[in-house]
């Protein structure tokens, strides 16, 4: 199948954005931030106390209000503090990703405001998760960063990072260009929880290198309203037995337009790939897209995205498939529909009213097995998940 672009998602003027913005203080305390930001960060998974967290990083508009490594082998700071530590860093930069890729990465290079560096020393276990948070506070802000992450040869490492806007915010922009390198038997865990506003446009730019024996796993979560959202990141399996694991939760409510997907290319032998995609339209809509690309023989892939419309709503499935060689194992399905009446009726026969019979049922579509969270962050989507269920019904 062809992709599909719509308008609404694609069409935005940059000139309806502002590049500049006050700068904020630096915080050393964040048991001093203002409740409205930290309870907006609690919701994607920043804890302020800090607690069973590796690193923290925390961006508001422009500005780094908050940078802290708190284990060692880790690395946590902004990107233009990285530039001036770390020679090397450039090589990083724009590698796998063009600034004329579109508008979105030509503003990130011509105005960028910062981002993260997170870097995993080689063969480090990092016991806890780094935390990040990207939040714009300024009405009519365009956000840009650049963010680089670095999970060094045989190490282990997850990261949680949360997105999300002031709860005063009308009208926002954030465009995130994030380049994560996964070396030679490392393993990265990133998860990604997004809470914008209602109007908020969002345009993450993302691509993944895997080295030899590396695992790179992608968790992505996006529970309420959001103006628009576009991401399409890619993969590129460049070692021997290199593996990537993508798993994305979405709900759209009335008014929202998610573009979401994944692109892998298999480029090396026994490297696998898995993208698994559950999807809920409540009135909004929905493209999910899956894509792998397998270029040599003993590679393997599957793409599972599986969709519920309720309250009317757009869903579209596009899974695609391209086998370039004898020996590539590639599947993909794709489901999408309503609950089936069956279903509630047989819950309703074990003493569930239709409305907990409905819940029940959008609540288990909504659990997907999530590899690699940490038992507090899998507690916090679980939450996030039942409040949803609650809103749905």
């Amino acid at each position: 199948m062809r992709h599909v672009n719509k308008p609404a998602i694609t069409d935005i003027d940059l000139k309806n954005y502002q590049s500049e913005a006050g700068p904020h203080e630096y915080v050393n305390d964040l048991s001093k931030i203002e409740s409205s930001d930290s309870n907006q960060w609690l919701n994607v998974g920043v804890d302020i106390a800090e607690l069973d967290r590796a690193g923290t990083f925390i961006q508001k508009d422009c500005s780094v209000i908050h940078s802290k490594t708190m284990a060692e082998g880790v690395e946590v700071m902004g990107i233009s503090d990285a530039l001036k530590k770390h020679e090397w860093l450039p090589d990083y930069l724009w590698k796998y990703i063009s600034p004329q890729k579109d508008q979105f990465t030509e503003l990130a290079k011509q105005k960028p405001h910062e981002g993260y560096f997170i870097r995993s020393l080689p063969g480090v276990k990092v016991k806890h998760p780094v935390q990040s948070c990207l939040y714009i506070a300024k009405e009519g802000f365009s956000q840009n960063v650049h963010n680089v992450v670095i999970a060094e040869k045989n190490s282990e490492m997850n990261i949680i990072t949360g997105c999300s806007t002031s709860p005063h915010l009308v009208s926002g922009l954030h465009v995130g260009v994030s380049e994560i390198y996964v070396k030679k038997g490392a393993t990265l865990n990133f998860t990604m929880i997004h809470d914008w506003g209602k109007s908020i446009n969002v345009r993450p730019r993302t691509a993944v290198h895997v080295e030899e024996g590396g695992v790179f796993v992608s968790n992505y979560i996006s529970l309420r309203a959001v103006g628009s959202l576009q991401m399409n990141p890619t993969t590129y399996l460049d070692g021997k037995d290199a593996v990537a694991h993508f798993n994305s939760i979405l709900v759209a409510p009335k008014g929202c337009h998610l573009d979401v997907g994944s692109r892998v290319f298999l480029n090396k032998p026994g490297t696998r790939a898995e993208i698994i995609s559950r999807a809920i339209t409540v009135g909004g809509t929905i493209i999910a897209r899956g894509e792998m690309i397998g270029k040599v023989a003993g590679c393997k892939g599957h793409l599972e995205c599986k969709g519920l419309i309720l309250n009317d709503g757009i869903m579209h499935a596009i899974p695609e498939l391209q086998g370039h060689a004898p020996g590539v194992e590639m599947s993909h399905e794709a489901a999408v529909g309503k609950i089936d009446q069956r279903e509630i009726e047989y819950l309703m026969a074990r003493g569930l009213d239709e409305d907990e019979a409905v819940s029940t049922i959008v609540r288990g579509f909504l659990n997907v097995d999530i590899q690699g969270l940490p038992p507090g962050l899998a507690s916090e989507i679980d939450k996030a998940v039942t409040e949803t269920q609650k809103d749905m019904m």
